[in-house]
């Protein structure tokens, strides 16, 4: 029987040490991801044969496993047929949900045939040059440029990192955010409280914390990390959508004044919502990474 236990901010140091070994694209694959969507999606963590097995729910409620870290070409094998038969005890709908293409290589390697791979479009995480979202040159981007110089022109403005003092002013920013756009989602209540954690442990978790005053008034901020040498997340962004040219302004200073040194900037996914498709689509991404699910055939 493997036993889970639900996933906790002390657990950092387990989680640092297996997503180290592999340099992971996805946004899944961070431990700031994970732990603050810890509560939202009940996920949970087991080590076996020194393989971390972490377990979790979708936005429909079915249970998954995420790929299996630290495992070697030995013990794979042995660690998937666990999983299947917890699968088929617990009738989990899928084996494994969040998975990157190398796993999927290794586990055809190990598996030719019993599997079946689908890709899942709604949660392809979108991939940046940060030297494209800095400069925003070219034809392409000339209108997010455009919207960029509207706002400095039009604004007194301020940038400062975030410190103790302003993190509740950050989260007055989000509330009256979905306040404006008159949403009331289940998920958004999860998310204004994975922002207050994310502002509070900003230290323990290593996280890049931009706030904007906007004519004197904190009006937008945004959250990101370094992942690995070649790409940082941008985890949050928030602004008074009221302000013309704001997120554009957010969007560009952020990673030139915290990550202009990192080659490619993830912004996560879309999750299937049309606008926010069509604005991520609008910042040209050079790639956009996979992600697919596996069932048992």
């Amino acid at each position: 029987m493997l036993n889970f236990k639900q996933l906790d901010l002390d657990d950092k140091k387990i989680f640092d040490r297996y997503l180290r070994q592999h340099k992971f694209k996805t946004c899944e694959y961070s431990f700031t991801s994970l732990y603050i969507w810890r509560r939202a999606y009940d996920i949970q963590y087991t080590i076996l044969k020194d393989v971390l097995l972490i377990k979790k729910m979708d936005a429909k409620g079915a249970y998954h496993f995420m790929q299996p870290l630290g495992y070697t070409k030995e013990n794979l094998k042995e660690v998937v047929d666990r999983l299947i038969e917890y699968k088929k005890e617990f009738n989990l709908k899928y084996l494994f949900k969040d998975v990157e293409e190398r796993f999927i290589h290794d586990l055809k390697e190990i598996y030719p045939d019993g599997f079946c791979i689908t890709e899942d479009r709604d949660t392809f995480d979108y991939i940046y040059d940060s030297s494209s979202l800095i400069k925003l040159s070219g034809r392409k981007l000339r209108n997010q440029k455009n919207h960029y110089n509207n706002f400095i022109k039009n604004n007194t403005y301020k940038i400062t990192n975030i410190t103790r003092d302003e993190v509740l002013q950050c989260i007055k920013v989000s509330e009256d955010w979905y306040k404006h756009k008159g949403i009331e989602d289940n998920n958004l209540n999860h998310e204004l409280r994975a922002i207050e954690e994310l502002l509070k442990n900003r230290d323990k978790l290593n996280l890049k914390c931009m706030a904007v005053y906007v004519n004197g008034k904190l009006s937008a901020f945004t959250i990101g990390e370094r992942l690995n040498n070649e790409m940082a997340i941008i985890h949050i962004e928030k602004a008074d959508s009221k302000v013309n040219g704001l997120y554009n302004f957010i969007n560009k200073t952020f990673v030139e004044q915290y990550f202009s040194d990192v080659p490619f900037i993830n912004r996560e996914e879309d999750l299937g919502i049309e606008g926010l498709r069509m604005t991520k689509l609008a910042y040209k991404p050079i790639k956009l990474e996979h992600k697919y699910n596996i069932t048992v055939c």
